[in-house]
């Protein structure tokens, strides 16, 4: 045993595993998780793992039992109903909520719960809407309900406070207009307001107290000050889809009115189940509209008449359950019974504990702090659940997506942005509302890049804990933590070059374009110049029927698709392993115009010509889903080049081709900078044991349209222009890779490994990026530009660099 485990042991041995379990934890993770060998999985708030037995227990009663639709008087349909009341049961038992008070309503998730109580809520005028401000979107999406009703929702920041842990309410935000306004004749002792709470926050991890639902339902003029709300009947909805996996909600002690759940938090199968568990009493006061097959008792076709089912699961389950699904959790809840969900909730808070009082302890070499957690002062009764932020020595922020990036290239899977509780994120980041209307404005959204903004991380990085998780997952992470972040302030500048290369002996290697993006390209010895590149480099696009436009990095595939373009003939030559013969495309902009539309990418609007059926066929049969081909196209001046007795010429106006680059006209790397590459990761491979094997990265996988040889590795970082041949051309800076990177066509199949991006990482990496490779722009003559005379490179051009400033 490690040092460190032992030290681990020694603090949190008492509570870290299942000491009264048949299993211990390392039995568990090594006979029912053997799918995560090598992986380090820390997303349980976001969705936690399934038991590989718990998935063969499931597989064996599914093929061994006939389950028919429960609506059905067969014997099938039977044996399904009686499987459902069991599985509604078992939810009861598991919230200590007696089936005298509660029912249990499966749904299809934890939002579907929340909707239909926000649909069948009995809102009026005088209704309020309060919620905490550590709540999930799903949550705060029922104000609409309220609102629309022309009642008022207002949210509240809950504050720890006292010896006793009391709760006090703090009224942060209220809507002081309503969006309707309604006659209804509603008394105020008989208005219905709704008051919502998660059990665990999914940002923070902080848990509630619980208390606050008898303090809300008994005592709301005392809890709300006075105020016109306390008039109401407050009923109160907790959403417990991340902590009942850790945590009781014990509905015998809290009596909520409503109760959500989604049954992959608890136990990783089924998806897309949940459930809604409500009092008896605040079910009778629901008014659902829409009715469906199995919630109703009988219905006229032509007239307005309806009689409802009057049994609450029946009136709200519309139409047929998931059965199927619905009979796999009695498995999941067998598993967590064995465990026990006490022991499970102190297995994983002994984890959180470690792993908190680690992070704060992570320093720079300066002695600057590496991580600021977030929630770890508000509270000190915290679930699993950790997040935190990532700063430099000098104060500033490592951006959250720079974390997940290099994180999921060391095996570790962790979650990143504001996890759609935009008042807790908004809250411990200290994020004010012109904060949050800045970063829109700038274009920012949910799920996107934009990790910094004004100086300010925009979410946070997360890590949660499960109950099949272990001290080796926390300590990879600290390890990882370790060596790529908490060090000195050089550590990731990139490397220099000793002396600046004068740029003699400098030559273009290989030229290399890519007609369709994203897929194969093509070498040539020559190539002619565009104002937007290398003559129909990236000038068609691949695009889903839902009008996604395809990439390497959702469909590996493309990188099978072969291209070559001969300008001698004038046509784009396509061949695929998957199609028998190949595909010949007129590259006239005219040819195979099917009409004209518009697709964005990168934030930028294309207008784009299709093609003919049998063109589309084709790829859709190289890509293994349907698909069209697109080109780009404005109305402007354009060089198209044809052979004519062996020269080149030039020709019309004609509708010209622009292309899909994503940042910049060219990609230069040279020679010197890939052979530097191949030795790093081999002396990493050598390392680690690995068999000692030439480890070489084909330079396609960068797919660079310029690679010189002759001078420095690196030494073009510093270059600001260059000279090929007789054409100037600029440098935008260094090229930041992607995961793309790590794709190859090897033996005529797409495989995905970890190199290059994560030997580039350990050293290329600078303010969050991983640079590899200049990125440039063409700076046409304006002669040739206006006689439509073409420039042109080739191979063993000269490559002249000024060097106005150096690499520091």
């Amino acid at each position: 045993m490690d040092r460190g485990k032992d030290d681990f042991l020694k603090e949190f041995g008492g509570d870290y595993g299942y000491p009264n379990s048949p299993k211990s934890i390392d039995e568990i993770r090594s006979t029912e998780f053997k799918r995560l060998e090598g992986h380090v999985y820390l997303d349980h708030a976001g969705a936690t793992l399934y038991s590989e037995l718990q998935m063969e227990a499931i597989f064996k009663e599914l093929s061994t039992t006939v389950y028919g639709n429960p609506h059905s008087q067969s014997d099938a349909g039977m044996v399904t109903s009686d499987i459902i009341k069991e599985a509604r049961q078992q939810v009861l038992d598991y919230f200590s909520a007696s089936p005298r008070e509660y029912r249990c309503v499966f749904t299809s998730g934890a939002t579907s719960a929340l909707k239909l109580v926000g649909e069948a809520f009995p809102w009026s005028s005088r209704s309020c809407f309060m919620y905490t401000m550590e709540n999930h979107n799903s949550v705060l999406g029922i104000r609409e309900y309220a609102l629309g009703k022309g009642g008022q929702a207002c949210a509240v920041d809950i504050e720890e406070s006292g010896t006793y842990g009391k709760s006090s309410i703090k009224v942060c935000k209220r809507s002081s207009q309503r969006r309707y306004e309604y006659q209804d004749n509603t008394n105020a002792g008989d208005t219905c307001s709704l008051f919502a709470l998660p059990s665990e926050c999914n940002f923070s991890g902080v848990r509630f107290n619980l208390d606050l639902v008898k303090m809300i339902k008994e005592d709301s003029e005392k809890v709300l000050g006075g105020s016109d709300f306390c008039r109401s009947k407050w009923m109160v909805l907790i959403d417990a889809a991340k902590g009942c996996a850790t945590e009781k909600v014990d509905l015998s002690r809290y009596p909520a009115d409503f109760v959500v759940i989604s049954f992959y938090k608890l136990f990783g199968y089924p998806t897309g189940l949940g459930a809604l568990i409500l009092r008896n009493d605040s079910a009778s006061l629901l008014r659902k509209k829409y009715f469906s097959g199995g919630t109703v008792a009988a219905a006229i076709a032509d007239i307005d008449f309806v009689k409802r089912r009057e049994h609450v699961e029946e009136l709200f389950e519309d139409g047929t359950t998931s059965f199927l699904s619905i009979a796999s959790i009695s498995h999941g809840f067998k598993l967590l019974n064995t465990l026990t969900l006490s022991a499970i909730s102190r297995h994983t808070a002994s984890l959180a504990t470690f792993l908190r009082k680690m992070l704060l302890e992570l320093k720079h070499e300066n002695g600057a702090n590496l991580c600021a957690l977030y929630g770890h002062r508000v509270s000190k009764d915290l679930g699993p659940t950790i997040s935190f932020n990532l700063r430099r020595p000098d104060g500033s922020w490592f951006g959250y997506r720079e974390v997940e990036k290099l994180a999921s290239l060391s095996g570790i899977q962790l979650r990143t942005g504001c996890f759609c509780n935009p008042g807790a994120c908004a809250k411990y980041i200290g994020l004010s509302h012109q904060d949050i209307w800045s970063n829109v404005e700038a274009g920012h959204v949910c799920w996107d890049d934009n990790d910094i903004l004004n100086g300010k991380p925009t979410g946070a990085v997360r890590v949660s804990f499960g109950y099949m998780s272990t001290y080796e997952d926390a300590k990879k992470l600290l390890d990882f933590l370790k060596g790529s972040f908490a060090t000195s302030g050089n550590h990731c500048s990139l490397p220099c070059t000793k002396r600046l290369s004068s740029g003699q002996g400098i030559r273009v290697k290989s030229i290399h374009i890519y007609p369709i993006k994203s897929c194969a390209g093509f070498s040539a010895p020559s190539w002619p110049l565009s104002s937007t590149g290398f003559l129909h480099d990236r000038a068609w696009v691949l695009k889903s029927l839902t009008g996604e436009i395809l990439t390497q990095k959702t469909v590996p595939i493309l990188c099978l698709i072969g291209t070559y373009i001969d300008l001698s003939r004038g046509v784009l030559v396509v061949q695929s392993p998957l199609c028998k013969d190949k595909l010949e495309i007129d590259i006239n902009p005219y040819s195979g115009n099917l009409g004209e539309e518009q697709v964005d990418l990168y934030s930028r609007r294309y207008d784009v010509q299709g093609y003919s059926e049998d063109v589309n066929a084709w790829f859709s049969t190289a890509v293994g889903r349907p698909c069209s081909l697109l080109r780009c196209y404005t109305i402007n001046r354009n060089i198209i080049c044809t052979k004519q007795r062996g020269k080149f010429s030039t020709c019309r106006d004609v509708k010209s081709q622009l292309n899909f680059s994503n940042e910049a006209q060219f990609l230069l790397i040279s020679q010197e900078s890939f052979s530097d590459l191949d030795n790093r990761i081999n002396a990493v491979h050598s390392e680690k044991g690995a068999q000692q094997l030439s480890i070489t990265i084909n330079p396609d996988r960068f797919r660079p349209n310029l690679i010189i040889s002759g001078g420095e590795a690196y030494g073009e970082d510093g270059w600001s222009t260059l000279r090929i041949g007789k054409n100037l051309f600029t440098s935008m800076g260094g090229c930041n890779r992607c995961q793309m990177i790590n794709i190859s066509n090897e033996g005529g199949r797409a495989h995905k490994s970890k190199e290059p991006l994560a030997t580039l990482a350990s050293y290329r990496r600078q303010k969050g990026k991983i640079l590899f490779g200049i990125l440039l722009r063409y700076e046409m003559d304006a002669e040739k530009e206006q006689i439509g005379e073409p420039s042109w490179v080739e191979v063993g051009d000269e490559v002249h660099p000024n060097l106005e400033s150096a690499v520091n």
